[in-house]
């Protein structure tokens, strides 16, 4: 009797539901999972003859920091530098000019202690690879069948800006009137000569390195222009200062500075 008493209690006991935590996921309820942290995205302005450079410095420094993209702005400093007056958003600019920094420095844009001197370049003359045009000097330039020499505009695009001072100095400038074509920035004055549309051009040294359709014709006179400064530096207004400066730092790296070597660029002294 009291065997099977104790049977039946424990037959009843098996078919009891045991009870479940409040918290456990109800029947054909999924679990949600923490979402993704979002990326913080840096808006760099930057001169158009750094393009190559920094898209490699890019995909290295990304590679590096999952939590960071960079979107870059490319284009004139002069342009670059209006841009960021206007209240256009950026976080890092770098400039083919030191005028250009220094112009958001006094206007309170930039702050003075966050930025400096960062790349050096050299003004070169390119022609067309296989044109006919024999050109070896700035004189050259102004012989019959060099028809059109393409420069930066001078009062946005630095690179113009030191061809107009390299030929005011070599006294070329009023002769050239007539033949000189235009362009919104560095990048644009290689293409005319790529394509044939200028017999000559005013770049960096580094964008003629980038092109398989020019060749240097003659490095213009250094002692005939400013010293060509790339100066960075941190806008104010960024709204991810940490990061800004995060990645300002690294342009000041070993690494970086490899990169730029690569691209022709070169390290101010003391550097």
């Amino acid at each position: 009797m009291l065997f099977a008493l104790s049977l039946a209690i424990g037959l009843s006991g098996c078919g009891e539901a045991k009870p479940t935590p409040a918290d456990a996921p109800k029947s054909g309820q999924e679990t949600k999972q923490a979402a993704p942290a979002e990326k913080v995205e840096l808006t760099v302005s930057a001169a158009a003859s750094l393009t190559d450079a920094l898209k490699e410095i890019q995909t290295a420094y990304e590679s590096k920091n999952a939590g960071i993209k960079l979107n870059f702005n490319f284009g004139a400093s002069g342009a670059l530098q209006q841009q960021i007056e206007q209240g256009a958003p950026a976080d890092v600019f770098l400039s083919a000019a030191a005028k250009n920094m220094k112009a958001l420095v006094d206007k309170q844009l930039v702050d003075a202690a966050q930025q400096k001197n960062l790349l050096v370049n050299e003004l070169v003359v390119v022609v067309p690879e296989g044109g006919k045009a024999q050109v070896g000097t700035v004189d050259d330039l102004a012989k019959p069948e060099v028809k059109h020499v393409a420069i930066g505009e001078p009062e946005s695009v630095p690179a113009g800006g030191y061809a107009k001072e390299a030929l005011t100095n070599a006294k070329q400038w009023d002769a050239l009137q007539p033949k000189l074509v235009m362009a919104k920035d560095v990048r644009q004055v290689l293409t005319y000569v790529e394509s044939g549309n200028a017999e000559a051009g005013f770049v960096y040294k580094t964008d003629a390195l980038t092109s398989k359709k020019v060749k240097i014709a003659f490095n213009v006179d250094p002692k005939t222009y400013k010293s060509v400064e790339y100066p960075a530096g941190i806008v104010k207004a960024t709204k991810h200062a940490k990061e800004a400066e995060a990645f300002y730092t690294y342009l000041q790296s070993k690494e970086a500075a490899d990169v730029f070597a690569k691209y022709g660029f070169t390290i101010p002294a003391g550097k």
